[in-house]
């Protein structure tokens, strides 16, 4: 069993098809398959179930996948290493929540296009969890997510705290309004997916006002929960920034929240062990100084 036998099975079981795999590695499907065959006899166990649709893990499949990307995440950490320099350059993977997307990760990107113009940059959005988890699968290198973020093997860097609203339609008065719909059956949540920070804080909120289990939409862009609430189908918790131009053009109104369940801070999380190349130390540097603001002192 050496690196690239793992390489092949983890490419394998993230695809769910060897005919798939092989396009991911660019061979032949011949010779994925007989890959997996060898390494499958040299372990004794069989690592795949075959099936029409392709295939999926076995128990000692899904217990050596994550060593086998652990490894390979090593190698390639390892050949950035031996190639980093003084000058940034290369390629980094980079997470974000929708709404730093829209709102606080432009001007960061800017910067360091200016400053670092020959490094490429992946940017993946996703919830809080969704962010966390491919960070600590390595699939990340780092990710803006909303705090706090009490891992053992990540590091949170707190980059910028928002003031989180409530964000109903124009003709929704307050909570006592709220309080009706939902005696009617009627109040929907307009929100980002299960792991959503801000949908966690809006169930809480609701919760703790007697409002239990809402009916839901879930939406996968900012702009279409906006949309949503607007329209007056839901109502939704957001960063006061990002829904302010909404605010501003009547399209949406804004509530303020007790101070205790207003702040939330964003932070940028990374794994302690990970290699940190000179692109990703300036990304770093970058971001605390763009989104650093004068009553924030950091």
């Amino acid at each position: 069993m050496d690196a690239s036998d793992l390489a092949v099975f983890a490419a394998v079981a993230r695809t769910g098809a060897i005919t798939k795999a092989a396009r991911t590695l660019n061979t032949v499907q011949s010779n994925v398959t007989q890959r997996v065959r060898l390494l499958e006899a040299e372990l004794g166990v069989p690592l795949f179930h075959r099936h029409s649709r392709g295939v999926t893990l076995t128990g000692a499949g899904s217990q050596l996948l994550p060593y086998a990307e652990r490894i390979g995440a090593l190698l390639s950490e390892a050949r950035k290493a031996a190639a980093d320099g003084v000058v940034a350059r290369g390629r980094i993977s980079v997470g974000a929540l929708e709404t730093a997307t829209a709102l606080r990760l432009p001007p960061v990107l800017a910067s360091y296009a200016a400053r670092c113009p020959d490094v490429d940059m992946e940017i993946v959005t996703g919830t809080s969890a969704e962010l966390i988890d491919a960070v600590l699968a390595r699939r990340l290198e780092v990710a803006f997510v909303a705090g706090p973020v009490r891992h053992p093997e990540l590091e949170a860097r707190p980059m910028v705290a928002e003031e989180l609203v409530l964000v109903t339609a124009p003709s929704i008065a307050g909570t006592g309004d709220l309080r009706s719909l939902a005696g009617t059956g009627k109040l929907k949540l307009v929100v980002f997916r299960r792991g959503c920070t801000y949908r966690a804080h809006l169930e809480a909120m609701l919760a703790a006002e007697g409002i239990l289990d809402p009916r839901r939409l879930e939406f996968g862009t900012l702009d279409g929960i906006l949309g949503c609430v607007a329209a007056g189908i839901g109502i939704t918790l957001l960063p006061r920034a990002v829904a302010a131009r909404a605010a501003e053009e009547r399209r949406v109104r804004l509530h303020d929240l007790p101070r205790a369940r207003a702040r939330v801070e964003t932070v940028l999380i990374r794994r302690r062990d990970a290699f940190v190349s000179t692109a990703l130390a300036r990304f770093i540097e970058i971001a605390q100084r763009a989104l650093r603001r004068p009553r924030d002192p950091r």
